[in-house]
């Protein structure tokens, strides 16, 4: 592992962080969610600047996959309130989030599997930013060039291996046009040698000015990205900031690495 993780800081340097000037892209204030009596959003609050990448960690059950999918609308917060690009969202429909251009990969791929990888992205185009296909045809192209898929582009979805899959995920978020782009564990389940590939993929996305927000288990891979890392556990922010001091925190190496310190 420690071999995978010089292999990664090796392939290039992490971005400049967005400075603290930079105009705000996303604003969680107070937000929360419970399903009966199980709270698993509480009181999260967190801004985060326009350009800057920000990794989500916690222990499986911290409501990382739920704050996606309040910031996403796939589900409403029961309070709180959600700002992106300075425009509440906190009831916006995810349609209309994603034309205003929040993109999202799921942590289990999700493709038409009969339909080629071309095609996967010609939906996601041209319902993702209200165009036709001949609109945006030559951007889906770039896109199968940039996340490695050019050579399958006419294979069907169903045949791709993970990483391809993955790649695939990838490819279809950024075929939305996305000004935020969030990202569930796309690392998870990869080989070492697989992993590298893709991070080196996403770290270019970064330098290409798009903001992200990843949550991820492989920290090795998370860490050689983001400028900034937030910790949840049981729905709260335990800790939010640069990756090494965070990870050198007695709360979250108790709460996350199960160290007792």
């Amino acid at each position: 592992m420690a071999q995978t993780a010089s292999q990664i800081a090796g392939s290039g340097s992490a971005p400049e962080p967005a400075p603290d000037s930079a105009p705000r892209i996303l604003s969680l204030t107070g937000v929360c969610k419970s399903f009966g009596a199980l709270k698993v959003t509480d009181e999260v609050s967190f801004e985060l600047p326009q350009g800057q990448a920000l990794g989500i960690i916690g222990p499986n059950g911290a409501g990382k996959s739920t704050l996606f999918n309040l910031i996403t609308g796939n589900i409403a917060a029961d309070a709180g309130r959600i700002e992106f690009l300075d425009t509440d969202v906190t009831r916006t429909p995810p349609m209309s989030r994603c034309l205003m251009g929040i993109g999202r990969s799921f942590q289990i791929p999700q493709p038409f599997d009969k339909l080629t990888v071309f095609e996967n992205l010609l939906v996601a185009a041209t319902h993702g930013r209200k165009l036709s296909e001949r609109e945006v045809g030559s951007d889906c192209a770039a896109i199968l060039d940039r996340t490695g898929l050019m050579r399958v582009a006419n294979s069907p979805a169903g045949s791709l291996s993970l990483l391809q899959r993955k790649r695939l995920e990838l490819a279809r978020a950024l075929a939305t046009d996305p000004k935020l782009l969030l990202l569930d564990e796309i690392a998870g389940g990869l080989t070492d040698a697989e992993c590298v590939e893709l991070v080196d993929t996403i770290r270019a996305i970064h330098r290409g000015g798009t903001t992200i927000v990843w949550i991820e288990h492989v920290l090795h891979a998370l860490t050689s990205v983001v400028e900034r890392i937030l910790v949840l556990d049981f729905g709260r922010v335990v800790a939010v900031g640069p990756p090494d001091e965070v990870m050198a925190s007695k709360e979250v190496r108790e709460i996350y690495l199960g160290i007792e310190v």
